[in-house]
């Protein structure tokens, strides 16, 4: 009988302004994964933005980052997630305050998949938004990322539009 690989014991912490480098390596890492890209440095000023954007997210009554301590190793995954209102005129017939939770970032190492950390990242996202009334859970990924796909379609979520970005100066130039 084949013997079990035993999972590494992590813990999940809230994470806190010490982690920041860590945590802006991980974006950048999660959005070459996402885009396919080879390894690249950040410039100064994309870094410092990314941190700078991080360090807010840490005073934010409704954002929590969480993080994957691994003693001895470091961090090994991250998570955050935002609770936001809306009035719901869509959703009901009267006005009334509509929290959603939109679930940002998840990266885990690739050497550390497979051990429960995703999933325990995301327990303690949806325990945040659920403790902040949260009414639902909204996320994105990447068309091209299919490794999200799959894991979050075994998790519930069901596509429910599409959405599409552009950059503020193209839009503006395309109404001249």
């Amino acid at each position: 009988m084949a013997s079990r690989v035993p999972k590494p014991a992590f813990t999940i912490r809230d994470a806190v302004t010490a982690d920041l480098p860590v945590l802006v390596n991980f974006l950048t890492r999660l959005a070459l994964h996402v885009n396919g890209g080879l390894a690249m440095q950040l410039k100064k000023s994309e870094y410092q933005r990314l941190y700078e954007v991080l360090e807010n997210a840490l005073e934010s009554p409704d954002k929590r980052i969480v993080v994957a301590d691994l003693p001895g190793v470091g961090l090994i995954g991250m998570g955050d997630v935002t609770v936001w209102s809306s009035q719901s005129i869509w959703e009901q017939a009267t006005v009334a305050e509509y929290r959603s939770a939109i679930i940002d970032d998840i990266w885990v190492e690739p050497d550390y998949r497979k051990a429960g950390i995703f999933k325990a990242l995301l327990k303690r996202l949806v325990e945040f938004a659920d403790e902040r009334g949260a009414y639902d859970l909204v996320l994105e990924y990447s068309s091209s990322n299919k490794e999200a796909k799959q894991a979050w379609t075994r998790l519930g979520f069901v596509t429910t539009g599409i959405r599409a970005a552009a950059f503020t100066q193209n839009v503006k130039e395309a109404l001249k």
